[in-house]
Order: structure tokens, then C-alpha cells, then sequence
């Protein structure tokens, strides 16, 4: 279905696929306004979350003590397994370990660590770590009011709700010092807003960032290539890849030409770890699949189930009766990577988070959401505790009981119990997926294209032509026969 062309601006003037700056849909200066409210309810939460780790930090964070009140961080831990309280500089100097001896972090998320450790030294022995937590946290803060803050942004008329719903997020409250992510997020979220801004060698620049961060946002470029050859917009698309490909070049290149040993092990790591916690197949090995155990077996069954979907949603791009909205596209492509993955984290939530509020801002599949990821962060924590404590751990009514009593769950729970909260998750997660898919089928359903709305986050997307979908290629077969029997004398 073609859309209509880009407006004239006041001088009469169509603006360019790639020009300077582009005026979101929505009202004129709106988000200027919200910018105070939105970046302090965002200050807050990310104070909220720091409280929430603090029942921890006067333990020391003791892994036992961590899991009871579910206040657990990968941070002030690995400040100490992985040499940093040592002095060791991530992916050159080696450290001592079962099967990891270098960090295991792609190079962005290390150099954080260092930089943080470095500004540190001057604090005590005994209290550079929980200073390298408090320090680390308030960098993630920063990117929390950012992730915010950039997703109001490219949200249009929908930003003081997008923006608030990440801001609100409990999810957000739980999970964002867990570990590094909320760099990787905001890099995105900006890369995101670089892109709705008409910026599109600025949008590949702060993704080559993110992905040097961490891994998931370079799934990112599926959907923008996508929907770029759909709309003809090859000139965007190659500032994109090139902005991309540089930046995650230059952060990368020192540390592969003089390290590499470090720098491959983030890469070599992720290929030979088996089922964590998290994982679907976690509960499919439990209800008797087989070969799971084998890591070369687990990543193809995953890398292929992946691809699967993903070619799915290449179809669909292409094949939607109106060009995807780009967060749409974005959200199920990164959705088809968590299912079938072997890693899946509490604190991936946070990579859901921002593209949820843009593909689908509307509250009631949120909240079920939220529901379903707050039930498997506390599940997670009070299983592992079972698992460490070795103790007879609660079973669902038990569990039940204990938290009308509003106590913890002092020796964990079930495996049953924890299944529960694992599908919760898996289940929620895979209707809001099918939710979007519904509302890229049917554009009506869409809240967000309402009143001659197409894209807010589009760039130069935005109501652009349709240039090739699938549909039109099938157009262009059917009236081949007639124009050649047309010629024919």
C-alpha cells in the first residue's frame, strides 16, 4: 500500500531523506516541556533502584543474603572474581578462573569497568568495592534518565505516556544495577532518536556503540535494512551500516590487534556456555528433551529456531499491508532472539523495556507484562536460594502463605514454583509479540497511527512511498502478461 510522500516544509521545499533534522509527529515543542518532569521521575526511579540493592550492600551482598531479599548484582561480585579489585586491566591482563580468564564482556561494557575502577583509587582497600558499585550504579543512572528520555522522544504524541511507562516501570526498579545492560540500552535508545531525528550516519555511529557494549542491539540492523529497501531508502541505509561499522571498528580494533586472547573471550564464552537460568530449554531438559546438554547441539537448535522467526519477520515486513512501524519490527526481532535463547537474564527485561512502550503503548498488556517479569525476578532469586540453602524449599501454597505473612521466603522454592514463574515470563513476553504481530496486520488496530500518524520513530521512513513489498512485486507479475499482450501486434 503506497503512503503518502513527505510534506513541504514553509519554504515550499520537500525535505530530503537525510536531512539535518526532522519535527517528530506530534506537537511542536512538547517534548522540551516534558523534559524536566520525565528526566527527574526517571532521577527517582533510578534513587529507588539504588535503595532497593541496599538491603545487600550491608550484607557485603552475600550471595545467601542476596537471594533471600532478591537484591542480587553481578557488579560488586565481579569487581573482585574478575581481578578489577586487583588492578588488572580488562581483556590484557588474565585472572585465575574454572573456564573464564579474561572479562567476558564486549569491549564498551569493559572499559566502563575500567574507567570506574581507575576513579575508585582513591578510596580505602576495604571500600573500593562497594564504592565501584556506587559509582557504577550512578553511571547506569544516567543512562536510565537517557534510555527515558529518548524513548519520550521518538514516542510523538504518545511521549509523556511512553516516557512515563518506562520512567514507572517496576521492572526498571528491580533490575538496573543487576549488571552493565542500561549502557547498552541507552546507547540504543539515542541511536533510536538519531535516527527519528533524520540522523542516519548518527543513528549507525550510537549503535556500532551499543553493540560494542553489548551484543543484542546489532539485531537492530535487520529491522532498519528491512524497511529501508522497502521504502527505497538505499542512500539512508548505507550512512547507517557505514556509522555503524566505524564506530564498533574503532572501539574494538585496539583491543583485537593487542589483545585478543581478552577481546575473543566475551565471543568464545557465549559459544560454549550451556542452559542457564532463564532459559525455555531449562524447562523443556527437565520435561525430558534430549541433547540439550551438548553446547555445538544447543546453539544450533537456537540459532536455527532464531532464524526461523526471523525470516518470518522479514516476510512480514515485506509482506504487511502497510510498511511496519520500525519499534514494531524491532521488538519482534529481538523477542525471536530471547525465546530460543539459552541466556535469559533478569535484566534482560530491560532490553524489551523502551521498544514495548514504542511498539505498543497501551497499559493493560503492559501491566500483565510487568506482572510476569516481577514474578520471575523474585522466582529466580528464591530458587537459587533453594539450590544454595540445600533445605526443604516452599511449594506454591507454602510460598503463598509465607508472603501473606509478609515474610521472605527463607529457604526458597520449588522447582515447580520456579517453572511457573518461568513460563510467566516466557508466556507474557510472546503475547505482547503476538500483539504487535496483530497490529502490523491489521494498521487500524494500531494506537499509534491514528490521525494520519505513520512512523514517529521512522526518520526518513516516515511517511515515505512504498517503493517494494511483496505485494507489489505480485502486482507487477500480474500486469506483466497484459503489457506484453498490449505490445503485441
Amino acid at each position: 500500500m503506497s503512503q503518502s510522500s513527505p510534506a513541504p516544509d514553509s519554504g515550499g521545499r520537500v525535505k530530503s531523506d537525510v536531512d539535518d533534522g526532522a519535527e517528530i509527529d506530534g506537537e511542536p515543542g512538547r517534548m522540551n516541556r516534558l523534559v524536566p518532569l520525565l528526566a527527574g521521575v526517571a532521577a527517582l526511579t533510578a534513587v529507588l533502584a539504588w535503595v532497593q540493592k541496599q538491603p545487600c550492600a550491608s550484607a557485603s551482598f552475600d550471595f545467601v543474603k542476596t537471594t533471600t531479599r532478591a537484591c542480587y548484582t553481578d557488579i560488586y561480585p565481579l569487581y573482585y572474581v574478575r581481578g578489577l579489585s586487583d588492578g588488572k586491566v580488562p581483556y590484557f591482563d588474565s585472572f585465575a578462573g574454572d573456564s573464564i580468564n579474561y572479562v567476558e564482556y564486549p569491549v564498551l561494557s569493559g572499559v566502563l569497568m575500567h574507567v570506574v575502577n581507575v576513579l575508585v583509587q582513591p578510596f580505602g582497600l576495604d571500600a573500593r568495592g562497594m564504592a565501584f558499585f556506587n559509582v557504577t550504579a550512578l553511571v547506569l543512572a544516567v543512562f536510565a534518565v537517557v534510555t527515558v528520555l529518548a524513548t519520550a522522544y521518538v514516542a510523538g504524541r504518545h511521549s509523556l505516556k511512553a516516557g512515563l511507562m518506562v520512567a514507572l516501570s517496576p521492572a526498571l526498579i528491580l533490575t538496573a544495577y543487576i549488571n552493565w545492560d542500561l549502557l547498552a540500552v541507552g546507547l540504543s535508545a539515542l541511536a533510536l532518536s538519531a535516527w527519528a531525528s533524520r540522523r542516519p550516519a548518527w543513528a549507525g555511529v550510537l549503535l556500532g556503540l551499543a553493540i560494542a557494549a553489548k551484543f543484542y542491539p546489532l539485531l537492530f540492523l535487520g529491522p532498519l535494512v528491512l524497511l529501508c529497501v522497502r521504502a527505497g531508502q538505499w542512500r539512508a541505509m548505507g550512512r547507517l551500516l557505514a556509522g555503524t561499522a566505524g564506530a564498533w571498528l574503532l572501539i574494538n580494533l585496539p583491543i583485537m590487534l593487542f589483545a585478543w586472547e581478552g577481546w575473543l573471550e566475551f565471543y568464545s564464552f557465549s559459544q560454549s556456555r550451556g542452559i542457564d537460568w532463564g532459559s525455555i530449554y531449562f524447562f523443556l531438559q527437565d520435561r525430558g528433551m534430549s541433547g540439550l546438554e551438548h553446547p555445538e547441539r544447543l546453539n544450533l537448535f537456537g540459532t536455527g529456531t532464531f532464524l526461523v522467526l526471523a525470516l518470518g519477520i522479514a516476510v512480514l515486513a515485506l509482506a504487511a499491508p502497510r510498511r511496519p512501524r520500525l519499534p514494531q519490527l524491532m521488538f519482534l526481532v529481538l523477542v525471536a532472539f530471547m525465546l530460543p535463547n539459552k541466556v535469559w537474564s533478569p535484566q534482560y527485561v530491560l532490553w524489551l523495556l523502551p521498544l514495548v512502550v514504542l511498539a505498543r503503548p497501551k497499559l493493560p498488556a503492559f501491566i500483565v507484562w510487568q506482572v510476569g517479569e516481577i514474578v520471575y525476578f523474585f522466582g529466580i532469586w528464591w530458587y537459587l536460594l533453594a539450590v544454595t540453602v540445600q533445605r526443604d524449599s516452599a511449594d506454591l501454597s507454602e510460598l503463598i502463605s509465607t508472603l501473606m505473612s509478609f515474610e521472605l521466603a527463607a529457604d526458597g522454592i520449588d522447582q515447580n514454583v520456579y517453572y511457573m514463574a518461568l513460563l510467566a515470563r516466557f508466556l507474557t513476553v510472546t503475547l505482547l509479540a503476538a500483539l504487535v504481530i496483530r497490529e502490523i496486520l491489521r494498521p487500524s488496530a494500531d494506537v499509534v497511527r491514528t490521525d494520519d500518524v505513520d512512523d514517529p520513530a521512522g526518520g526518513v521512513l516516515n511517511h515515505a512511498d512504498d517503493i517494494f513489498s511483496l505485494g507489489t512485486l505480485r502486482k507487477r507479475r500480474r500486469a506483466a502478461p497484459t503489457a506484453t499482450a498490449t505490445t503485441t501486434p
